[in-house]
């Protein structure tokens, strides 16, 4: 069995500069993903443990995985922008996947903030060519969040689009009562992990076994 692909790292175009990216390659390519880190202004970073979970899940199914760091982290240029920005920085980043690697099957992962963006993100290629084929969402940033600080008017996800949201029962970052919320309406099903914290810590190895458990690979 062929081995994946070390880590690479790369420097990309989006709308404010450079965009700063990690790609996780298996040894054959059958999809393309990107997944999105936590909140830049609070720490995240293309390296958080969730992302990096969600990055070798989905390449151990065959995708090709492209975590992206938002603008102001690491050498990505830019400022903060709310998601507007970064929803336009991941359709870049999707556009030169898929000049790389082709149209394949597409994914998303996100964790806090970063599904925020993926949520946005998949609405945008909704009805395109190549729209979204699957999506996890870990400790998803819906509603205000526990400290008053961040509001997040995060849209319902498009139809036909199989998905995996993960919460902590624990989350004192998201309330577990804003996704669901948010789910409810969708008739989309939650998946709570009992104990687990915003930052799933010591449950990392959950989510690696929902997602494979759920979706088969490429």
């Amino acid at each position: 069995m062929s081995r994946p692909a070390p880590t690479e790292s790369v420097l990309l175009r989006g709308g404010a500069g450079a965009i700063d990216a990690l790609i996780d390659s298996p040894a054959t390519v059958r999809g393309i993903a990107v997944v999105c880190h936590p909140h830049p202004l609070y720490g995240g970073a293309n390296t958080n443990k969730v992302a990096h979970t969600l990055a070798r899940s989905l390449r151990d199914l065959g995708y090709a995985v492209v975590r992206p760091n938002f603008r102001g982290v690491g050498r990505s240029e830019g400022t903060h922008d709310h998601g507007n920005g970064e929803t336009e920085d991941i359709l870049a980043v999707l556009g030169w996947a898929q000049s790389r690697w082709g149209s394949l099957p597409l994914a998303l992962g996100g964790f806090s903030f970063g599904g925020f963006v993926q949520c946005r993100v998949a609405n945008r290629l909704a009805g395109s060519l190549t729209p979204v084929q699957r999506l996890a969402l870990v400790g998803m940033a819906a509603g205000s969040a526990a400290d008053g600080a961040r509001q997040y008017d995060t849209p319902a996800l498009p139809e036909g689009l199989s998905s995996l949201i993960v919460h902590g029962e624990a989350d004192d970052t998201v309330p577990l009562a804003n996704v669901l919320d948010w789910a409810r309406p969708q008739e989309l099903p939650v998946v709570v992990v009992p104990g687990a914290d915003h930052f799933f810590h010591g449950k990392l190895h959950i989510i690696r076994e929902l997602i494979a458990r759920n979706w088969t690979p490429l």
